[in-house]
């Protein structure tokens, strides 16, 4: 029986006592800390019970020596703002954090020349491995000068296959919103998304017209109206569509913004919403589906899962089980009451 007089002070615990409290051995207890190794999540959560009670804290100047490595892995962002990447780095830290590994975050601000300064000094520091990440879907350029280390890129997608890239499901998320509508009984469904250059706006709008055209419909206007991200591209496009396509009975719109400003535009003209025109937007952004009147029916890309999975086959590539090419992440469907 193990008593308080038996327990190692606070913060002076050893390994083999974190082992012993958890009832695994050393090296398992050393894997469920690395992150390294597979075991039941009840076994690595036995270890971080007994960590948490011990007080234990790894000494990792004696890690770094006895396994070559240093126990940190870079996040790299051009996302300033952190609409985007802010959930998928949260997602990552968690997984990380899971094997007491620190985290690194650098933000390129989308410039090419402060991120190659903070890849310099990410070298310098001897990361074990790197995750990039952005505020677009559009594939980008892999890294330079970084290849020794492992490398995974989270939602913008690298250009080369061999890369490792986790993705958000396109669509997957097109599909769930085009089903819950045509459930509903809409069949004049119009799509206003944001710049055609933009991947997620095409790709979005793709996926619409072919799903459309499967169950023999297309778009209310004939056509996918591209424009902006903005909520007052989202009134404008409604000023037209009410002009050209009266009997428009929703809207399916490439984010929540754009949604925003089309429900603020139907209520302004009087269009009941959900009664005469349904809507559905994109991102489940609390600010904007939250604040919608009435609160907005959206696609949730599962930006944190994203980030959790990016870090997870990190964590494999660092242990030499690198898996070359893209994963997607599954959306979700937040059902409001605007549709």
């Amino acid at each position: 029986m193990t008593t308080d007089a038996d327990s190692p002070p606070a913060g002076r615990a050893r390994l083999a006592d974190v082992a012993r409290l958890a009832g695994v051995s050393v090296g398992t207890a050393s894997k469920a800390l690395s992150g390294n190794g597979r075991m039941r999540p009840e076994t690595r959560q036995r270890v971080l019970d007994a960590v948490e009670t011990l007080g234990f804290r790894p000494n990792h100047h004696a890690r770094t020596l006895h396994t070559g490595r240093s126990w940190t892995v870079g996040l790299v962002t051009t996302d300033g703002i952190g609409r985007f990447s802010t959930p998928v780095l949260l997602g990552a830290e968690d997984a990380l954090g899971e094997g007491r590994i620190s985290v690194l975050l650098c933000d390129t601000r989308g410039d090419a020349i402060r991120e190659q300064h903070h890849l310099r000094n990410l070298m310098d520091r001897r990361v074990d491995g790197i995750i990039v990440t952005g505020r677009r879907t559009d594939p980008r350029s892999p890294l330079r000068g970084v290849e020794p280390i492992p490398t995974v890129y989270a939602l913008s997608p690298s250009t080369d296959p061999e890369d490792m890239s986790v993705v958000s499901d396109d669509g997957n998320g097109v599909t769930l919103a085009i089903e819950h509508l045509l459930a509903t009984g809409r069949t004049r469904i119009a799509h206003i998304t944001g710049p055609a250059h933009h991947a997620a706006a095409r790709d979005r709008a793709r996926f619409t017209v072919e799903l459309l055209a499967a169950s023999g419909l297309e778009p209310a206007t004939g056509r996918v109206h591209f424009g902006e991200w903005s909520e007052a591209w989202g009134r404008r496009a409604v000023e037209a569509l009410l002009r050209t396509a009266p009997d428009t009975d929703a809207l399916f719109c490439g984010n929540d913004q754009i949604a925003r400003g089309a429900a603020d535009a139907l209520r302004e003209k009087g269009v009941n919403v959900p009664g005469r025109v349904s809507i559905v937007g994109w991102d489940n952004w609390d600010t904007m589906a939250l604040a919608c009147r009435p609160p907005l029916t959206t696609i949730d890309g599962n930006l944190a899962e994203v980030g959790r999975r990016a870090a997870l086959r990190l964590l494999d590539a660092i242990a030499s089980r690198p898996e070359p090419g893209v994963r997607a992440v599954s959306c979700r469907l937040v059902v409001r009451e605007s549709s």
